[in-house]
């Protein structure tokens, strides 16, 4: 098992809606960025193994120099690092064009809901808990690059997710093949929470993008427009993370 009390990043570049088209494995670029040498080398390897262009780092500010000129298109990052720690880099990276709208995910042994937060507000969009097995974790990788698109073609109206097909413009549902009709919130917060699957939104960001200015809600709304589409779509696809949001997985 991968262990200790550093923070892995996850980063996977996000364009636009796009085609399907899935890349091919060694056209995939990693980047690992981590002081401690054992766990470069298994994760580099077990990464390597399936096929994965993987680069490495063993500190914060090569880890940064190194994003910023090979532009990867997954970066693993451990937090406890000398020179500059993970959450300081993750912020660097998160403002550096062409990674400013990747997804994040960390990989840490600490689960606190502080720890959770801090990482969350450095840019992180999920949070994964260690120990975890090396295989499990290249598993988790393999779920993040499947959204990882060749083709940049726009979708504008119509996004298919898993086996749910969001239609936008006609404000239609249609989950394994049956037509499902939402009310005009829950359709707005399930459209948000597919259009980056795995990413995990904050409550004051759904309150924004979804209600806006219309009308003062509560925090409750939020929760019972989630308890409705678990009914509706399937328990499963819909995450808590405590204190922070929701987030929508495959």
């Amino acid at each position: 098992m991968l262990r200790g009390a550093g923070v892995i990043v996850l980063y996977l570049h996000l364009g636009k809606i796009t085609k399907f088209t899935v890349m091919k494995t060694k056209d995939i670029r990693i980047l690992l960025v981590d002081d401690e040498p054992d766990i470069l080398e298994i994760v580099s390897y077990n990464l390597s193994a399936e096929g994965y262009d993987v680069i490495t780092a063993k500190n914060g500010v090569d880890g940064v120099a190194k994003a910023k000129k090979k532009i990867p298109h997954l970066i693993i990052l451990d937090v406890m690092m000398p020179e500059m720690d993970g959450i300081e880099a993750c912020e660097v990276m998160r403002s550096t064009p062409g990674l400013e709208n990747t997804i994040i995910t960390f990989l840490t042994a600490r689960g606190e809901d502080y720890s959770q937060v801090a990482g969350f507000d450095a840019g992180a969009d999920d949070y994964i808990t260690k120990p975890i097995k090396p295989k499990v974790l290249v598993s988790k990788v393999k779920a993040l690059l499947r959204r990882l698109k060749e083709d940049k073609t726009e979708v504008e109206d119509i996004v298919k997710v898993g086996n749910i097909v969001i239609n936008r413009e006609e404000y239609k549902i249609v989950n394994n093949g049956e037509e499902i009709v939402l009310p005009r919130k829950e359709f707005e917060l399930l459209a948000l929470l597919t259009s980056k699957p795995s990413k995990v939104f904050k409550r004051e960001v759904i309150l924004d993008k979804v209600w806006g200015n219309e009308v003062v809600v509560g925090g409750r709304t939020i929760d019972v427009h989630i308890r409705k589409l678990r009914e509706k779509i399937g328990d499963h696809h819909f995450k808590t993370v405590k204190g922070v949001g929701y987030k929508f997985v495959l």
